[in-house]
Formats: C-alpha cells, sequence, structure tokens
C-alpha cells in the first residue's frame, strides 16, 4: 500500500538514505552530507521547502521537494509559482505510477496553499515524464541547469 508523508523526525534518516543514493545515480560530485545539514534540513525547518516520503509498504520508496516560490527564498524563479526541484523513486520501482503519485501529491500541496501554476527544470532524459503529466516546454532556458523550464499553469490536470 501507498503512503505520502511530510518528512518529519521521524523519518529523517531514511530521506537521507534516498537523497544519497539519488545524488549517487545523478553523480554529480556534490558533498551530500553537507547538502543536506547546510540546505536541505534547515530549508525545510525554516518551511522554505517541503519534501513528502513515500513508502511502498515497508520500501521506502522515494521523495518530492517542492516549494512555492517566493522572495524569501534564495530560489525564487517565478514569484508565487510551485517549484517541483527534485522528484526520486527507487529503481526497483520506476515505471509503475510512483513519480506521477508524488507528482500529484506535491501538486495538490500547492493548490492547498493557494498556488495553481507549477515548473520544473528537468533533468535530461525527464522531459516526457513531465509531458506526460501536463507540463510544457515553456521559452525561460536555464544557462546553469542547461535545460528549458517546463510549465503546467493548472495544477487541478492530473497526470496521463
Amino acid at each position: 500500500m501507498l503512503h505520502v508523508s511530510p518528512l518529519c523526525d521521524k523519518t529523517q534518516g531514511a530521506f537521507e538514505k534516498l537523497f544519497t543514493e539519488y545524488y549517487r545515480e545523478l553523480d554529480c560530485g556534490e558533498d551530500v552530507p553537507h547538502l543536506l545539514d547546510e540546505y536541505i534540513i534547515p530549508d525545510v525547518k525554516a518551511g522554505l521547502i517541503r519534501i513528502e516520503l513515500l513508502k511502498d509498504g515497508e520500501t521506502d520508496a522515494g521523495f518530492i521537494i517542492y516549494q512555492t516560490d517566493d522572495i524569501g527564498n534564495d530560489w525564487n524563479l517565478r514569484e508565487g509559482w510551485g517549484d517541483v526541484r527534485e522528484i526520486y523513486v527507487i529503481p526497483s520501482l520506476r515505471r509503475k505510477g510512483y513519480g506521477k503519485f508524488l507528482l500529484y501529491t506535491a501538486e495538490m500541496r500547492l493548490r492547498e496553499g493557494g498556488t495553481d501554476k507549477a515548473y520544473c527544470l528537468p533533468a535530461e532524459g525527464c522531459e516526457q515524464f513531465f509531458t506526460a503529466c501536463g507540463y510544457k516546454r515553456g521559452n525561460l532556458y536555464n544557462e546553469d541547469l542547461d535545460c528549458f523550464v517546463y510549465e503546467k499553469t493548472d495544477l487541478s490536470n492530473k497526470c496521463k
């Protein structure tokens, strides 16, 4: 049975393990403990970002990190828009709808908070996933990440 819950002290260890696996897969050479200790966890505790964890029974299956862009955030590309920052599902559970389930959960939470549009900066090869979920390639290009910004202007539309 699938269960999504916000990150809390009790689940922080599971998240940190998943996040480490995610960054290892990205192979970007970042100091993951430093990212977690100095940025990710403090930003969650400050309410700047939100993290939802996905469990399939007893298996930690993935996570999504998202926020509503606000002038108070260091990462504020589009004021008032939802920003899907990171999404990860463990390899053995991919292509089963878990990513869409996580994305839909984040979009629902963003709508509950008053946000009706969202964007993402998909990693290479992930554009099709976001397109299937109603995101469209916009005109804005992010040179730092070498990708176009994908936008969804109606968060009430679910993934296909």
